[in-house]
């Protein structure tokens, strides 16, 4: 069984920040999204993988990882693994931009 991907307008690129999280709320899914210094955009679940849980929205961003705000886990915005010496993943999402609109794929 084959499920159908949508993509879904989450955010304006010219009106993104640059280096600070925004959040989307995309059918009752926290999504951040991340405007990196080259321009990319990155997505990722607004969920922090400690056991006790937290959000990335105000994550610092270096390169292509976030780091977690309260318990600065190193996180990979291209494939959600968690950095060495600590453990987890966190969901990715594909982005795509077309003209000055970005959108998901759900």
């Amino acid at each position: 069984m084959t499920t159908m991907k949508t993509k879904i307008k989450v955010a304006t690129y010219s009106e993104l920040p640059t280096g600070i999280g925004q959040l989307a709320l995309v059918e009752d899914e926290e999504i951040v999204l991340f405007k990196l210094t080259n321009g990319d955009v990155r997505a990722i679940e607004n969920k922090s993988p400690h056991p006790k849980g937290g959000t990335l929205t105000d994550g610092l961003i270096s390169g292509n990882f976030v780091y977690c705000p309260v318990y600065d886990i190193k996180i990979s915005l291209i494939d959600g693994n968690v950095q060495a010496p600590d453990k987890g993943l966190v969901k990715v999402y594909q982005v795509f931009i077309e003209g000055n609109d970005i959108y998901l794929e759900l």
